[in-house]
């Protein structure tokens, strides 16, 4: 297994940081398997994959990169730069774009395991990554970014209260299921591979949340940065696309109907707040409206405040779900 060697002060010194060029390098592995994890995928491959593959049809060279590039075990280093805090797409993709040539032939060649392509023998390589990411932007990732960005920060949100409740163990054990985990004596495991062990103490590390399930890396620059991308939490990825029965809607209204589907997983007022688009003042009244009409409960969870269904709450959502077909 992989893991890095770290002192207690990286650790406390590690932050989350929310990166718009993470997020449409997911969305475009995503493309790239046209594999969905949720309904929500499901739908946004419907819309996107089409015109992904018709884009690849039409751009061999950059079709075989990305191939070559979004390997089975490793990403070519130079499509997967570290993330830095607050920076807009636009100064994540010239980071990609400035690569030297012969770096990102070098990188390819680590991410195929072995000799590379002629086809790839090129000094355009970063330019046409930069291309295809800015494309997957524009057409895929930032018409939806607002959104994006709100379920990835209730993700962080939650993350950062489960620290101060527990400690940093009990957070890396479950950024990405069987693939990081603390193992004790200042080792984290960041992912199944037999890569050999690296000492990164002292260097800065970021945790950097994606929407797309089943997507998760690492990458590093120079030793002096180190990152971790992770799928945010699958009851956040998935929920701003989850369907509000016609019936219920008509029951409860619009935006209450909203929220009581979404509590079939425990959810605090904060990422509901996120995920709905709604404020946080009516999410509140929501919230008191189906508590009173014992629809929905609510529970402590250290110092955070976290509401689900009730029985009573299900029987009506699925009786929603039911009328509407």
């Amino acid at each position: 297994m992989g893991w890095w060697q770290l002192n207690a002060d990286t650790l406390a010194r590690s932050r989350f940081v929310i990166s718009p060029l993470a997020e449409t390098l997911a969305c475009l592995k995503l493309l790239h398997t046209g594999s969905a994890a949720h309904p929500g995928e499901r739908e946004w491959l419907r819309a996107h994959l089409p015109a992904y593959r018709a884009w690849m049809a039409a751009e061999p060279v950059t079709e075989r990169l990305v191939r070559a590039g979004l390997g089975r075990e490793w990403n070519a280093d130079f499509l997967t730069p570290a993330p830095r805090d607050g920076e807009p797409f636009a100064v994540e993709v010239v980071r990609v774009r400035s690569v030297a040539p012969d770096a990102a032939r070098a990188h390819l060649r680590v991410s195929l395991a072995g000799p590379l392509p002629a086809a790839l023998d090129r000094d355009d390589l970063p330019e046409r990554a930069a291309g295809l990411l800015e494309r997957v932007w524009e057409e895929t990732v930032r018409p939806s970014w607002e959104r994006r960005r709100q379920v990835l920060e209730a993700d962080v949100g939650a993350r950062t209260a489960r620290v101060s409740r527990g400690g940093w163990a009990s957070v890396l054990d479950s950024l990405r299921p069987g693939g990081t985990r603390w193992l004790g004596e200042n080792r984290f495991q960041v992912n199944l591979h037999e890569y050999p062990p690296r000492e990164i103490s002292g260097a800065e590390l970021v945790f950097v949340p994606v929407t797309p399930q089943r997507m998760g890396w690492v990458a590093w620059e120079e030793r002096r940065r180190y990152a971790v991308v992770y799928p945010c939490s699958g009851v956040l990825a998935g929920a701003g696309d989850r369907a509000v029965p016609a019936g219920l809607g008509a029951l409860l209204g619009s935006g209450r109907a909203a929220v009581l589907v979404l509590l079939g997983s425990p959810l605090s007022t904060t990422q509901l707040t996120a995920v709905t688009g709604q404020g946080l003042g009516s999410v509140g009244r929501h919230l008191k409206v189906l508590r009173e009409a014992g629809l929905v409960r609510r529970r402590r969870a250290g110092r955070s405040v976290l509401y689900e269904r009730t029985a009573a709450g299900d029987v009506l959502v699925e009786a929603g779900a039911d009328g509407g077909r």
